[in-house]
């Protein structure tokens, strides 16, 4: 009987992101605590830039982004924000979105599936995924669940079952 696989990557719904920040667009424009302060959240190319006059309402806008992310299905470890810095009178957060597992952090899976997953089970590093494998289909749902549990810094999601 052939071996069994599924591939482990990192992938953010472009679709999802832009309709959280397009939420977070509408409410920062709507709500009366945002009104007079230059706050705006915008998309500029593969990067969203918060903008605001207090450190504090950029954070805020921040924050506004963030639960819009989390109500659409995005982990809040597949984005990165910067710390927010002075831009002439305004204060500007910078955010990216993470997409595939670089290479430290696919060593680590690859440490943890190895060190603490079922015997059987093998893993390689395939460009910005994992490919997992096994005999039986069962360590390799005990291995999603390992890697589901395990404090790691990307967001994961398991493809190509088979």
């Amino acid at each position: 009987m052939a071996d069994s696989s599924f591939d482990v990557v990192s992938k953010v719904d472009k679709m999802e992101a832009d309709n959280a920040l397009n939420q977070a667009r509408k409410e920062v424009e709507q709500r009366y605590d945002f009104k007079n302060v230059g706050a705006a959240i915008d998309m500029s190319g593969e990067k969203v830039l918060i903008k605001a006059n207090t450190e504090e309402r950029a954070k805020a806008v921040l924050d506004v982004y963030e639960s819009k992310l989390i109500k659409r299905g995005i982990s809040l470890k597949s984005i990165d924000a910067g710390d927010p810095y002075a831009s002439g009178k305004e204060y500007r957060i910078e955010i990216s979105m993470k997409d595939g597992i670089d290479q430290e952090a696919a060593k680590k899976i690859n440490k943890l599936i190895r060190d603490e997953g079922p015997k059987g089970v093998k893993s390689q590093i395939q460009g910005d995924e994992l490919r997992v494998t096994s005999k039986s289909r069962d360590d390799l749902q005990a291995t999603m669940a390992l890697l589901k549990g395990a404090d790691l810094d990307v967001s994961l999601q398991f493809v190509n079952f088979r």
